[in-house]
């Protein structure tokens, strides 16, 4: 590995701040998740930024939460362990001029770290006067001393050039851990199967989507260069399997080829993907089908 500079950054803050959306528009493709409902993302996530000499390496958690279930305590052990061993640790916080529970709770876990940490008040494209985020950065500049301070937007990009240089400023010499064009840590069949937990999340209502997991259990790359997936989606109660398939199979239909246009567009190339639903009746709190889901504590 050639000998470049790079930063371990984690991104952390309570479900729903945009932490996945801003770190698919800092590594420039989607490689996490998004979705309008909170605990979208359940692992941690690599993505990969490579400018000349310099390598970034995002660190996307899940977010901060009060866990209700097994799968939950995992989360929250995930993100709080996220916050050590790195360069700097960003926390992305709404446009509100309160420091909210989850926000206290992770700037005390920065200040036992004693990291380098940044505030990035996401969400500045909602705000209607300019000059409402000095009350913002009031709020957070009394509970904590933080290195930096950046408005910006993930939707609208407004913001991300500077945060990126600011990034840079924390990269040290050493090794690249990452070859050149990769952009995530993840797995091509893991991220697909991200992809169809995504269509699960923006096409079902209420706790629906929170009970899903998905596995591929087949992913073949033909010499044609197409490539066939099978997926299963896991739900909870054969009640939730029904609305999952929908009316002669709609929305199931609706769910994979959002899904397979996705994948398509993330693996540059034609995909066969076809779904299955099953019933595993509260996977959430039974570890050994949590850890078959590929939730793991590495």
């Amino acid at each position: 590995m050639q000998k470049t500079k790079t930063a371990m950054i984690t991104l952390c803050g309570r479900p729903n701040v945009g932490k996945s959306s801003l770190t698919n528009a800092l590594v420039g493709e989607k490689i996490a998740i998004v979705s309008n409902k909170p605990q979208t993302t359940r692992n941690r996530i690599y993505g990969v930024v490579t400018e000349g000499d310099t390598q970034l390496v995002l660190l996307d958690t899940p977010g901060f939460h009060k866990p209700r279930s097994r799968l939950g305590d995992y989360m929250v052990k995930v993100a709080r362990d996220s916050i050590a061993d790195v360069d700097l640790v960003a926390l992305l916080v709404e446009p509100v001029p309160h420091v909210g529970i989850p926000e206290q709770e992770l700037i005390e876990k920065i200040r036992q770290s004693r990291l380098p940490a940044i505030l990035c008040i996401n969400k500045i494209d909602t705000v209607a006067k300019k000059d409402d985020l000095l009350a913002v950065i009031a709020a957070y500049s009394e509970a904590y001393r933080f290195d930096a301070i950046f408005p910006i937007s993930a939707r609208t990009r407004d913001g991300l050039d500077e945060l990126l240089d600011e990034f840079k400023k924390y990269a040290v010499e050493g090794p690249q851990l990452f070859p050149d064009g990769m952009t995530t840590d993840q797995p091509d069949r893991q991220v697909v199967g991200e992809i169809v937990r995504e269509k699960l999340l923006r096409n079902l209502d209420k706790e629906i989507p929170h009970g899903t997991a998905v596995e591929i259990t087949r992913f073949i790359e033909r010499d044609d260069e197409v490539i066939e997936v099978d997926a299963t989606i896991y739900c909870e109660k054969a009640s939730h399997k029904g609305i999952i398939i929908g009316k002669n199979g709609a929305m199931l239909k609706k769910i994979s080829t959002e899904a397979r246009q996705d994948i398509e567009r993330f693996m540059g190339t034609k995909v066969y993907l076809e779904t299955w639903v099953k019933v595993k009746e509260n996977w959430r709190d039974n570890m050994n089908y949590i850890r078959s889901f590929g939730y793991n504590d590495q």
